[in-house]
Parts: C-alpha cells; sequence; structure tokens
C-alpha cells in the first residue's frame, strides 16, 4: 500500500510494564493498527486476577516525504509531538479497557486535526486546489470494514467511515453520498477552507506543479464534479 522510507522504532514510555512502541515513519500517508490480545486485560488493576496480556499500539504519521536536511529541530519536535499526543490518546482508551476501534479512532482522529500530517486538516491538494479526504476502518475479529472517498467537509473522516462500517450495508461511499450520509448521521462537517495549509509547500507545492502542466508529489485530480 505504500513504500516506508524509513523506520526507526522508539520506546516511548514503559507503562504498567505494558511497552508501546512509537514507529516514526515518513511517507504519504498514514495508517494506524492495533494488536490486542484483549484490551480488557488492561483492566486488571479492577481484577487483579486477570491474567495480563501485551498490547501493540502503531501509528503511522504520514507527512510527504521530507529529506533529513529540510527538517529542523524545531519542526522534528513539532512531529514528533504530534505523533505522541496520537499515541496517547489510543493507548489511554486501550488503558481503561476500551475497544480496539475506539483507540484506533481516536489516535487516527488526533492525526486528522493535526496540520503537520497529510489527514484532515493538511491534506494535499488535488488539481483544482481543493482537499478531497479518504479513510478506512477495519474490525479484526469479524473482518467488517467501512470506508469513505473523496469527502470535502468531514473534519474527521475516520469516524464517518466506522459508521459505513457499522451502520449501513455498504464497505465505502464516496463524494457527495458520503457527505449525505454523515449529515444524516451527526457527523461534523466544516467549511473546505478549514482544511487549507501551507505546512512544508504542500500548497506552493501545487501551484508550482500546475505552472509545469504536472502533478507534485501524490496530488490527486479532482474526482467528485
Amino acid at each position: 500500500m505504500y513504500n516506508a522510507k524509513s523506520i526507526e522504532p522508539t520506546v516511548m514510555r514503559q507503562p504498567s510494564s505494558h511497552y508501546v512502541k512509537l514507529f516514526r515513519i515518513l511517507n504519504c500517508f498514514f495508517v494506524i493498527a492495533i494488536f490486542s490480545a484483549g484490551a480488557q486485560a488492561l483492566a486488571q488493576e479492577n481484577q487483579p486476577n486477570m491474567e495480563a496480556k501485551k498490547i501493540g499500539l502503531v501509528i503511522h504519521g504520514g507527512a510527504g516525504t521530507i529529506e533529513r536536511g529540510k527538517m529542523t529541530p524545531e519542526k522534528e519536535r513539532e512531529y514528533r509531538a504530534g505523533l505522541e499526543r496520537a499515541l496517547t490518546a489510543g493507548y489511554e482508551i486501550l488503558k481503561r479497557g476500551g475497544s480496539s476501534l475506539d483507540s484506533t479512532q481516536a489516535a487516527v482522529c488526533v492525526l486528522e486535526d493535526d496540520p503537520h500530517f497529510n489527514a484532515g486538516k493538511g491534506s494535499v491538494f488535488t488539481s483544482a486546489g481543493t482537499n478531497e479526504m479518504d479513510a478506512s476502518i477495519m474490525e479484526g475479529k469479524t473482518l467488517k470494514a467501512g470506508a469513505v472517498a473523496s469527502v470535502k467537509h468531514v473534519k474527521n473522516p475516520i469516524g464517518l467511515a466506522r459508521l459505513v462500517m457499522e451502520k449501513s450495508p455498504h464497505v465505502m461511499l464516496d463524494c457527495a453520498g458520503a457527505e449525505a450520509f454523515a449529515k444524516e448521521n451527526g457527523i461534523e462537517l466544516v467549511d473546505g477552507k478549514y482544511f487549507f495549509t501551507q505546512d512544508f509547500d504542500r500548497w506552493n507545492g501545487k501551484q508550482a506543479a500546475r505552472a509545469n502542466r504536472g502533478y507534485a508529489g501524490h496530488r490527486r485530480r479532482h474526482l467528485c464534479e
């Protein structure tokens, strides 16, 4: 699905003897996966007879391809802080005995709300200068899945993808149909300007590509016309 440029595992903390590892992967898209033998095992403080089971939480903070020489120490701290916030959001849910799905959604929402990452606010641009977003989620036990594509006003597409999985007969919705489904189910919608950002020349790169009659990076053609 994607080609990782570099993977550097770093242990961020060791809460209650459960290791949580943060993998910093600088690439174009983010994925998040939860591997859990049972998140309820983390509630052992209240249930001491319950067998302790290890869990793992892996996040991929896609921020585009960033050359090491162009990454300032200040920017690297900002990216790492964003990754740690996402990691913490997901872990805290597992720590309280929450589900892997809830943990996954919470972590992805943090990335979608952070303009440093190519998800939600901060997404790259189409050739038309707009932001169109995709998201997908899968429940490992049942293999049920939900996805949305080319949405332009959904603040957190991951939440809408989960609703497609849980409250519709479909696996994927896109464009106007996806946004109509979002409105029907009370999903937060925002003005398209909310997603705009110039971080790491995403906007300027698109403008240069247009001037050269080409497309920079992973810019997509405008799909919902």
